[in-house]
């Protein structure tokens, strides 16, 4: 029987529900009357059922799939104005006990490197990351106990944090580490993390069973319960997100949805944030063996009907997907992307040759971050590097009555702006600061509140004149 309140995995993720709501939405793809009233309600802003938003999922209509796309692109705008949010992986080890079949970790893989950073290496990677100019990391390592146990990871993130070189600085540690217990986040929680990332890969239990054969990540239960114990634990923000090409689509896009019910049901708050990556090649995996991939088009319709349906998370989309791709999810509800990335263990401070290869997956977007950020500016968007509400402690409920109220735009625009001209003056090419300067220019006129703007005129002034760092709202 399905449950959104219940605290066990085959309640809140019911089949039967899914099942039910993917014959629901076929039967009135093209119901417009039906279509028009869903919309109609999603344009008050908050939010849709995972009924509903299947419903838009499978509309066949031109002219309505087109105001799918149009009221994704405004309520992105309404909640996260221009702002894209900065961040890069650090992949501290690939060693790994589970036979999952997607992916190049998996215990039989004899052939790839496996690599655990030292925290000395750690710090060098740090370095080279604040070189490039990130602020934000999100740390990515196999599950194995016995190389990568929870104390390593805590020693990892103490590491990350306490190095400071020139002008450079990593404020917000995301991590994302296998299902554990509520120890272990309490443990991660007193270490100051950001947010806690776990992708499902797959919500269809007898899928996820038949995908992940051993190690402890066999089990559907454990591992879709995990964001409940982890926010027990103490952690405000959590993650989640699904590997699209595993399962069939449309499945996959209601059981994130309810997923996000879940939480706000239960926890009184949804998801910080959603990823939605796609199968890519890697060492060993050959995305065409999965036979449920998905082209473009259908990505992007469900990049809008997330964004529509769960208009408060962030979206992130990495690496993984072309420049082209990315632009274009951009517009529909992307907020969050990596720059300059590598999913190698210590790809960042010196370059792997091909026969040490230890990544998870190949990278499409290889630019660096300046040019990243450089591209982004040019398409109107500001390059966020803020980890202001994390420090602040706005997090968890605080963040998520501020986002859904819109109040939070009268911090995030300012600070984003402060961010961006730090990296102007620390990290830019010449070109990109130019660019940057107009644009910064420009949206300083944008701030609303006059006090807000003079001050961050004034803050501004200090950053590039004076060499101080980090202010925030």
């Amino acid at each position: 029987m399905y449950r959104a309140d219940s605290l066990k995995a085959e309640e809140f993720m019911d089949d039967g529900e899914i099942l039910d709501t993917l014959e629901y939405a076929h039967r009135n793809k093209n119901n417009v009357g039906l279509i028009d009233e869903i919309l109609a309600k999603a344009r008050k802003r908050k939010g849709l059922s995972h009924r509903e938003a299947m419903v838009l999922l499978d509309c066949e209509i031109p002219e309505k799939i087109q105001e799918i796309y149009e009221l994704a692109e405004q309520i992105k705008k309404d909640f996260y104005g221009n702002r894209i949010v900065m961040f890069a992986p650090l992949y501290l080890s690939n060693y790994c006990v589970n036979g999952c079949l997607y992916c190049p970790y998996h215990l039989k893989n004899k052939h790839i490197s496996r690599k655990k950073l030292t925290q000395e290496e750690i710090r060098r990677e740090v370095i080279a990351l604040q070189d490039m100019g990130h602020k934000r990391l999100a740390i990515e390592a196999g599950e194995d106990p016995v190389n990568n146990p929870i104390e390593y990871i805590l020693e990892s993130i103490q590491t990350i944090y306490s190095i400071k070189h020139k002008n450079g600085a990593i404020r917000r540690v995301n991590v994302n580490i296998a299902a554990t217990t509520v120890e272990n986040y309490k443990k991660l929680a007193d270490a100051g993390i950001g947010t806690y990332i776990l992708f499902q890969e797959t919500y269809h239990k007898q899928t996820y069973e038949t995908l992940h054969p051993t190690g402890p990540k066999h089990d559907y239960a454990y591992h879709t319960e995990a964001m409940d114990r982890a926010m027990e634990g103490g952690i405000d923000d959590v993650g989640i997100g699904v590997l699209f090409g595993l399962e069939k689509y449309r499945y996959e896009f209601v059981g994130l949805l309810m997923h996000a019910e879940h939480l706000e049901a239960v926890h009184g708050v949804g998801p910080h944030t959603i990823s939605v990556p796609r199968v890519r090649k890697a060492d060993d995996i050959d995305p065409d063996a999965f036979d449920n991939g998905i082209d473009d088009d259908t990505f992007a319709k469900i990049v809008a009907c997330i964004r529509i349906s769960v208009p408060y998370t962030g979206m992130i989309i990495s690496t993984r997907e072309s420049q082209k791709c990315r632009e274009r999810l951009l517009h529909l509800g992307v907020s969050q992307i990596s720059g300059g990335s590598r999913t190698s263990v210590g790809g960042y401070e010196k370059e792997e040759l091909p026969e040490e290869n230890s990544a998870q997956f190949d990278v499409s977007d290889t630019r660096t971050l300046d040019q990243v950020v450089q591209w982004l500016m040019e398409l109107g968007y500001i390059p966020s590097f803020c980890t202001a509400c994390y420090r602040m402690g706005r997090t968890g409920d605080r963040f998520m009555s501020l986002c859904k109220s819109g109040e939070i735009q009268n911090c995030c625009h300012p600070n984003a702006l402060l961010t961006l001209q730090e990296y102007l003056q620390d990290y830019a090419s010449t070109k990109t600061r130019e660019i940057g300067e107009k644009l910064i220019e420009e949206e300083m006129k944008k701030i609303p509140k006059e006090k807000v703007r003079e001050t961050a005129m004034k803050y501004l002034e200090l950053i590039t004149h004076q060499g101080q760092r980090d202010f925030r709202f």
